[in-house]
Formats: structure tokens, C-alpha cells, sequence
């Protein structure tokens, strides 16, 4: 059993085709099929079934891929580990993160972080949460940044911040502060399906939507929402990062909620043995260190799950 073997049959998993996997891998096809089916003989076991279409492995092949995909993470902690004695950081940290978080956190840090560290190359890529969680149990990302608490016992969550919403309305309240229940499902724009954030505001909310409206729009941003808001009229509900960039008349439309404040919560996550925790402490750090005033000060209220 070699390191190669246990990389191939890594590769034929994630990419679920033979030929896709030998080109990631940068060999020919009957090198690596012909590596996977020695390490087959030397376990006595089929890891694939072949006859499938896309190829899938086997329960027995699937047990098998899970632990090499763990030894080949270990492999890469002799790196990390030597790299943490160095004066200078380097290397290269693979980010994931969820839509409704990167464009109002990633130019906070972004800056000061490549300048600090300009040996450290930062691979970003937006998620949803599901598929974040997937491409981090493969290996193919080194940390997320999402909304917890997820409670899920192979990773660990390291909180960064806390962030109350708000509401985003077309139209004035007489109140002072609202409840979630002041707000009428009909009137509300959500985003589409798969994002976290659509889930946190319908159990805060109680609510199924409803719309007698004869415009349905599934929303990918919160920026959209914004603008369905301003230009449809309705209401939506706001992260407080997000709402820090509206320009003065849009702030206008913000309404607070009654105490408990709903807020989120946010938070870097790794996998539990997790490779490059140094990459990852600088770059917790680097977060921290941006975050305005609002959200470093102690928050009180009630936390949304998703």
C-alpha cells in the first residue's frame, strides 16, 4: 500500500469518473487503474463498483477512502509543523464561505491580511452551507466561515462574532421595536432555497411564506433583497454587517426587534484534526482585529439556529 494508491482511490471518490481522476492525479488512466486494482488484491477487496455509472465505491470501499483521506491529512501536518517554526508565514490556506457572510466580511480583512503576510496565498471560494461542510470533509478546503452552531462531532467551531437583525422595510412602523410575529409572511423576501440564512428567518419568523403577490423571486444575495425592497416594496431581514453598507436613505428603513434580539452566530470551522492550524489562528486573528465596534462588544440576545 503506498501514499499513491491512497491518493488515487481519493481522487476516483471525489471526482466519481476514472479518466477525471487520472487527469487531477497527472497520470494516464491505465496507471491509475491498474494501481487502485493492485491495492484491490493487496485488501482483498472491490473498493469501486465499476458498473455503476458514475463509478461509486463500495460500502467496505467507502470505509476504506474515509481513512485514507485521514492519513493523508496527517501527512500534511509534518509540513504545518515545520512551517510553524518559521519566522516568516507561508503557504496556502483554502477558504470556504457562505454568500450571505463574504461580501460584507472578506473586505474588512482582505487587505491588511495579504499585506501582513505576503507569503501566504488565500484561496477563496463561496459555499453554500452543505456544500462547504462536503468540500471540507474531502480535504478540498482548509477552513469555512459560517453560521453556527452546527453540533456536528467531526468538526470544531470556533466562534468569531455575533451579529443582531434587522429589519429592512418599505414602510414605517408605529412601534418601537418589532417582534417577529409583526412580520406578515406575504410581505417578506426571502432568498432561495439551500442558504442558511432563508432557514434561520423562517423559524424566526414561525412562518411558511405565503405570497398573493404575482411576482415570485427565489433571491442568491442579500443584495438583491435589498434592492427587491426598495424598488417592490415589502420587507426583508437583515445580518447587522450587512446593513452597515446601506447609504443614509436606505438606513432610514431599518427597524429593530424587541429584546431578545435574534443575531447569528459566526464562526471559522475546521475539520477536528485539522492541517495548517497555524494559517488558521493568523487568519481568526486578522478577522478579530477588522470587525467594527458593534460587533465586538458583548452581545445580548437570542441566537437563531439554522
Amino acid at each position: 500500500m503506498t501514499i499513491q494508491q491512497l491518493e488515487y482511490i481519493v481522487a476516483v471518490d471525489l471526482y466519481r469518473h476514472f479518466g477525471k481522476a487520472a487527469a487531477a492525479c497527472f497520470v494516464t488512466q491505465p496507471t491509475l487503474s491498474m494501481m487502485i486494482q493492485k491495492l484491490e488484491e493487496e485488501l482483498n477487496t472491490k473498493l469501486f463498483d465499476r458498473s455503476r455509472k458514475p463509478v461509486v465505491p463500495t460500502e467496505l470501499g467507502a470505509m476504506v477512502i474515509n481513512q485514507a483521506r485521514i492519513v493523508l491529512r496527517d501527512l500534511k501536518m509534518i509540513p504545518e509543523i515545520l512551517d510553524r517554526q518559521k519566522l516568516i508565514p507561508e503557504g496556502t490556506l483554502h477558504i470556504g464561505i457562505i454568500p450571505t457572510i463574504a461580501p460584507y466580511l472578506i473586505p474588512l480583512f482582505i487587505k491588511d491580511f495579504l499585506s501582513d503576510f505576503p507569503n501566504i496565498q488565500l484561496s477563496i471560494s463561496e459555499f453554500t452551507t452543505d456544500v462547504l461542510l462536503e468540500n471540507l470533509k474531502k480535504g478540498n478546503i482548509d477552513v469555512g466561515i459560517l453560521v453556527t452552531p452546527l453540533q456536528l462531532p467531526s468538526f470544531r467551531e470556533i466562534p468569531l462574532y455575533y451579529e443582531k437583525f434587522l429589519i429592512y422595510s418599505s414602510e414605517p412602523s408605529k412601534k418601537q421595536y418589532l417582534l417577529p410575529e409583526d412580520i406578515r409572511g406575504d410581505q417578506l423576501w426571502l432568498l432561495e432555497e439551500g442558504h442558511c440564512f432563508r432557514t434561520q428567518i423562517m423559524k424566526l419568523c414561525e412562518l411558511q411564506k405565503q405570497s398573493d403577490t404575482n411576482l415570485h423571486y427565489a433571491a442568491g444575495s442579500i443584495e438583491t433583497l435589498i434592492r427587491l425592497v426598495d424598488t417592490q416594496n415589502g420587507v426583508t431581514i437583515l445580518p447587522e454587517l450587512a446593513s452597515l453598507h446601506l447609504n443614509a436613505a436606505q438606513k432610514t428603513k431599518l427597524l429593530k426587534f424587541a429584546d431578545p434580539v435574534p443575531m447569528r452566530e459566526v464562526s471559522l470551522i475546521t475539520d477536528r484534526d485539522h492541517v495548517k492550524k497555524h494559517l488558521i489562528d493568523l487568519l481568526q486573528e486578522a478577522i478579530l482585529h477588522s470587525l467594527p465596534d458593534c460587533l465586538t462588544q458583548v452581545q445580548t440576545g437570542k441566537r437563531v439556529g439554522i
